[in-house]
């Protein structure tokens, strides 16, 4: 069964940054596709970043050039690096892997970046 745990939420000021990690198990991780995804408060889910197990990575417009995505395959964990954060960042930031017709979620971490 699929788990993905994420770490490393917490509360930064503007500019600040925060590295996010999601551990990852009961999956082929580095033939694995992973992505992050933010849901803020009274908001729908959206998609912030992709790396490929080929480690090609996309980004959202919102987050490109501030936030970083990587993997470690030894590791099973995928990071997101977030830079110069801004207030509108602020949301839980969840992990995913789609592997066919299925999508696993890890519990999410709320990262809060206060003005």
């Amino acid at each position: 069964q699929v788990q993905l745990v994420e770490s490393g939420g917490g509360l930064v000021q503007a500019g600040g940054s925060l590295r996010l990690s999601c551990a990852a198990s009961g999956i082929s991780f580095s033939t694995s596709a992973m992505a992050w995804y933010r849901q803020a408060p009274g908001k729908q889910r959206e998609w912030v970043a992709s790396i490929s197990s080929g480690l090609s990575t996309n980004y959202a417009d919102s987050v490109k050039g501030r936030f970083t995505i990587s993997r470690d395959n030894a590791k099973n964990t995928v990071y997101l690096q977030m830079n110069s954060l801004k207030p509108e960042d602020t949301a839980v930031y969840y992990c995913s892997t789609t592997r066919g017709p299925f999508t696993s979620w890890g519990q999410g971490t709320q990262v809060t970046v206060s003005s």
